[in-house]
Order: C-alpha cells, then sequence, then structure tokens
C-alpha cells in the first residue's frame, strides 16, 4: 500500500517547523517538500497542494483562503492552522475529545486546527455545557497565560533579542479590546449566548500555556457540588489518550491547590485539566504547552485520525 503524501504549506513558520519536527523521521507517509528558494512560488505551491494526500496549512488567514481556492484535487484533505476556517461551513473543528467529533475528523476533508488559547477555554467549558451542568446563558471569563512562541516568529524575535525592551521581562496581558481572534470560536464551539470576557497574557518564557477559568459553584446546575464535577470531567474525558483530568507525574512536585506553573508542559503534546479551589469559589485550568496541544500536537493527532494512523503516533504524550 502506497504511504500516503503530506505536504505542509508554510513549513518554515513556527507551526510548520513544530509539524515538521514530528513527522520528519516517520516511515509510515511520505512528506513532500518545496524547494526553498520556491517557497512562494503559487505554480510550484499550487503542485504540491494538488499531489499530496492531505496538506497542513501553516499560513496567515488570508494566505490560508487562497491556498484551499489552489486545490482543485477533489482527494486532497486539509488541515488549516489559520484562524480563517474555525467557524465556517463545511469545515470540521479539529477537537477529537469533544462528543462526537473524533468520528467526523476520522471522515472530513476540511478540518480547522484550534487555537492555542481556545483549546484551553473549550477543554474546560464544552464538558460543562454537554454534562448540562452550565447554562448557555452563563457569564463567564477566562485568562490564558502563554509562553512567547505563541506569537510567532516576530515575537520570539523581540523576545530573544540582545537588546531587547526590558518590560518584556514581565507579563504582558494583550487583546485588552476584547477583540481577540480566539473568541468566535470559543463562544461557538461551547454553544455560549455571551463571549468570555478574555484576557490573555504573553510573559517571558518560550512556551507552556495555562489556561483558566473561574467559576462560583452557584453558576453550575443546583445540586452541583466540586466533587460531583471532578467526577463528571472525569467520565467525560475517561480514556481520551491525550487529555487526563487527574495529576500528570509532571505535576508531582507541584501542589496544584495552591499553584501552578504555566510551562510544566513544555514540550508535551498532551493536556491536563486541574480544579482548586473550595466548595463555593474554584477554577479550572487547563495546562499544556502553545505549540502541543495548543497547536502543532494537535495537528498531527488530527492527521492520523484521517489517516488512519494511531491517535497518539508521533505525538509525545
Amino acid at each position: 500500500m502506497a504511504k500516503p503524501k503530506v505536504y505542509i504549506d508554510g513549513q518554515e513558520g513556527t507551526t510548520g517547523l513544530q509539524i515538521y519536527d514530528r513527522l520528519g523521521g516517520r516511515e509510515d507517509i511520505e512528506l513532500l517538500l518545496i524547494d526553498s528558494d520556491k517557497r512562494k512560488d503559487t505554480a510550484e505551491r499550487q503542485k504540491l497542494l494538488n499531489a499530496a494526500d492531505l496538506v497542513f496549512l501553516c499560513l496567515p488567514d488570508a494566505a490560508a483562503v487562497e491556498a484551499v481556492s489552489l486545490i482543485e484535487n477533489g482527494n486532497t484533505r486539509v488541515i488549516d492552522c489559520s484562524t480563517a476556517h474555525r467557524t465556517k461551513e463545511g469545515w470540521v473543528y479539529g477537537f477529537p475529545e469533544l462528543r462526537g467529533q473524533r468520528e467526523k475528523i476520522v471522515t472530513a476533508k476540511r478540518v480547522a486546527n484550534p487555537g492555542c488559547h481556545a483549546t484551553g477555554f473549550i477543554s474546560i467549558v464544552r464538558p460543562l455545557m454537554d454534562l448540562g451542568l452550565l447554562e448557555r446563558d452563563a457569564l463567564l471569563s477566562c485568562f490564558s497565560l502563554t509562553g512567547y512562541s505563541g506569537g510567532g516568529k516576530r515575537m520570539i524575535a523581540d523576545y530573544e533579542a540582545p537588546d531587547r525592551n526590558p518590560l518584556l521581562a514581565s507579563p504582558c496581558l494583550y487583546s485588552l479590546l476584547q477583540r481577540h481572534k480566539h473568541l468566535p470560536e470559543m463562544q461557538a464551539l461551547c454553544g455560549l449566548e455571551h463571549p468570555p470576557v478574555f484576557t490573555p497574557i504573553v510573559d517571558d518564557y518560550y512556551k507552556g500555556m495555562a489556561t483558566t477559568v473561574p467559576f462560583h459553584l452557584s453558576q453550575m446546575k443546583p445540586g452541583t457540588t466540586l466533587w460531583t464535577l471532578c467526577s463528571a470531567l472525569q467520565e467525560y474525558y475517561l480514556e481520551q489518550p491525550v487529555i487526563r483530568t487527574k495529576e500528570d507525574p509532571l505535576c508531582e512536585d507541584l501542589d496544584v491547590t495552591t499553584k501552578l506553573y504555566g510551562n510544566v508542559f513544555s514540550g508535551k503534546d498532551c493536556l491536563s485539566i486541574l480544579i482548586a479551589g473550595n466548595s463555593e469559589l474554584f477554577t479550572i485550568t487547563a495546562l499544556f504547552d502553545n505549540l502541543g496541544k495548543g497547536a502543532s500536537g494537535a495537528a498531527v493527532q488530527n492527521m492520523n485520525l484521517m489517516l488512519g494512523f494511531e491517535e497518539t503516533r508521533g505525538l509525545n504524550v
């Protein structure tokens, strides 16, 4: 049986390089490569886009839309890592752990890879909606800490410059006008009537993410306790190979009831959900790598499902 042909359009970007790192040594696929001097040659890109069985688009939104228009081969399947198609009709959202979503991804021709902040928020809120513990009209907030690699090559260069701005040594709250590009998918995929009040924060470390949603227990379905909530989330993610709801061995040395570190899953492709607080006030935090389950690791997970491979092949979980 012929090996599936895979092409990464935008391989030189942060996400593309991370996908290549996960695929470069695999012998069960044929990785199509473009000559470095032809990376922006539309005709050469189109040839590879149509020669591939599966394409990763690691491009800005407008370029991703253009790339899709260049595909004339009806057999080419696409995973778009941009924001362009995450809430578009005809595209399957690439979050296998949501109820019924894995089956859709397996057969999909077009898959939109989730955003990093959205991954954390959705992993927390969507199960609560599916389980009937939270109402659609809930007024939620979210703060999400990320390493600077999430900002791409330009931000990485800014943070790693020898003469960098001294302000970069401290956490930076950004997108304060509530227009962050991940908000539409956060609201849509959770079925919320209102978008959350969202505060993303970038800090002076390379990669790793901690996305937190705070709650009053009174926001939950009457009769819910912190114990029943923990049990419900554990049941929702039972036997999921990438998402965990109990303390991971990497967290053994942390007192998760009082402190969490945003980069504890740096270099991993898994995600861990942790609940902390008391019987009235609590937080739920998703800990993961913004370049792992938050981007490239998720893209490879989706590729594995679409091409019939074991779901975590090539991943560090």
